[in-house]
């Protein structure tokens, strides 16, 4: 009985103690799985959303007239698309060409556009190649068969077997390629290819076809988003039966990959530019009629593709804020320096968030632009922005980015601060600006000759923006203009060095600074300035 009696106890104690560990055990696989959300939520938060829904994230430009119908506006904006919905094009990428250049620039490009149709096929995108002209060499390949196999069916509009130009809806190319393109002398056209450069691998579940076959197989696949990349920009490009004018008039959305391509252009005709400058142009004329562009460089994860012969200084500008319109300035500032100074200038845009688009380009920037605010970036991105300030490579900072990397203590998920930038590579002390708005500008007297000023008034001149408070300097800054505003002086513009590369910093930037020719030519200067290139003598032209 005594026994007996301690059992029951003994029992009962047992089922009380069972019961607080389970319940501790509840209480530590519940604390176990909120850490292991809140692990997951701060990796995620700075994860593009693709990777995590498996989503093609695109990020794109185009450009709209502005208001007064004088200009063009320039938009990026990050896109989502499902990998199962969507196809890439390959236009025209043939084997062999009259125009040697022409053969020469396919070749080169070819092994990216490879990788990038490797990386598309891999995320479950429907690749299909279309070598025109070269359907019999592929007869009877499972890869045409595919492509043969979708029924015909009614489209919204009548489909073309070629799409010309049509002035009611696009304005006229910016380049004249009247004499076909081809910058060789005495490479008269003729059609000397036989199938697809076979750098481009032609895997499984591909297909093949060069017609409206091709839109056939997109309705039947569920189809609607097309990736366009190839040859040439001006020509088979837009007006293939598979093209971008007729792919647009089907409702399909689409992107030209604007760094797989190239046009037949001749520099030797209007409008007098390098080639890969004229393919730009015809980009523009696509982003501007058409549709949005891209860059392989969104699935590949690495700067886009640039043709060897591409020597201009490769200037990218970082932007996200809109607090004095930096993300609709700068890309117009951008193309201005590439329209008129031979610069390759490339955009990476927060989109006003926390996350850089596009910046894997500072891996082969020659110079960065910086125009930020407050931003507390994925750690990954920030020692990206370090790793190239401390291999000595030059920085532009204009405003903001005097406080760039200060989040004041409101760093996201994963983000990560960089509050003594402003000190450490600027050379300044930021502590804020005057309540009122405007300040006057002048150069200091002593570097009137500095190669940054040429070309600036040497009266003073007004800006709208507050003056920036930022004494005291370090030692090693050299100021070349002050600002006095209230009462109050301070340097707004200066120079110095860190880790061996060149730091320019101008707290000017308000919007309607850049709309005075005097700043744009500032900025000229302190780019070439930096980049450690003579200033050019041509002035800045145009409205911003």
């Amino acid at each position: 009985m005594q026994f007996s009696h301690q059992f029951r106890k003994s029992s009962k104690v047992s089922r009380m103690m069972s019961q607080i560990h389970f319940g501790n055990l509840l209480r530590f696989l519940a604390c176990s799985l909120f850490v292991l959300g809140s692990l997951i939520f701060s990796v995620m938060s700075q994860i593009p959303m693709s990777q995590a829904a498996e989503e093609l994230a695109l990020y794109t430009r185009w450009r709209t007239p502005t208001e007064d119908g004088t200009g063009v506006q320039i938009h990026y904006k990050t896109v989502y698309w499902d990998p199962a919905k969507t196809a890439a094009i390959v236009c025209d990428m043939w084997d062999n060409h009259h125009c040697p250049s022409a053969v020469r620039r396919v070749n080169e490009m070819a092994p990216r556009m490879n990788r990038l149709l490797h990386a598309l096929r891999q995320r479950g995108v429907l690749i299909v190649h279309a070598p025109s002209g070269t359907m019999s060499y592929y007869e009877g390949t499972p890869q045409r068969q595919l492509a043969l196999s979708a029924p015909k069916v009614e489209t919204p509009v009548p489909l073309q077997s070629w799409c010309k130009l049509d002035p009611t809806v696009e304005g006229p190319l910016p380049i004249d390629d009247s004499d076909g393109g081809c910058e060789d002398p005495n490479s008269p056209p003729k059609a000397v290819w036989t199938k697809q450069n076979e750098l481009l691998e032609i895997a499984p579940g591909d297909a093949i076809g060069d017609g409206v076959e091709i839109i056939y197989l997109f309705k039947q696949r569920g189809i609607e988003n097309v990736l366009l990349m190839g040859v040439h920009t001006n020509m088979c490009v837009l007006g293939r039966p598979f093209g971008i004018r007729q792919l647009v008039r089907q409702g399909f959305n689409v992107l030209l990959v604007r760094d797989m391509t190239d046009s037949m252009y001749n520099p030797a005709r209007p409008p007098y530019v390098r080639h890969v400058r004229g393919t730009e142009l015809v980009v523009e004329h696509i982003e501007r009629y058409w549709c949005p562009t891209v860059t392989s460089a969104d699935l590949l994860g690495e700067p886009a593709f640039r043709f060897r012969e591409d020597d201009r200084p490769h200037v990218t500008f970082l932007v996200s804020d809109d607090h004095y319109q930096a993300d609709k300035l700068l890309p117009q500032f951008a193309h201005m320096l590439a329209d008129q100074f031979d610069c390759y200038t490339t955009v990476m845009h927060g989109q006003g968030g926390h996350y850089i688009w596009g910046i894997e380009e500072l891996s082969a920037a020659d110079c960065l632009v910086l125009y930020i605010r407050r931003l507390g970036l994925p750690e990954h991105q920030l020692a990206m922005v370090r790793r190239y300030l401390e291999s000595g490579k030059p920085l532009v900072a204009l405003r903001t980015a005097s406080h760039a990397f200060d989040t004041r203590g409101k760093v996201p998920p994963g983000g990560a601060e960089w509050i003594g930038f402003d000190r450490e590579v600027l050379g300044c002390n930021y502590k804020g600006h005057t309540l009122l708005g405007g300040s006057i500008v002048r150069l200091v007297p002593e570097q009137v000759n500095h190669p940054i000023l040429a070309g600036l008034p040497q009266e003073p001149w007004e800006s709208e923006g507050t003056l920036y408070l930022v004494s005291p300097l370090l030692d090693d800054v050299t100021v070349l203009m002050m600002g006095e505003a209230g009462g109050r002086v301070e340097p707004v513009t200066w120079i110095r060095n860190y880790h061996g590369g060149r730091i320019f910093y101008t707290s000017l930037g308000h919007p309607k600074d850049f709309e005075n020719p005097a700043f744009r030519q500032l900025l000229v200067n302190a780019i070439f300035w930096a980049l450690g290139r003579p200033v050019p003598h041509q002035k800045v032209s145009g409205p911003q």
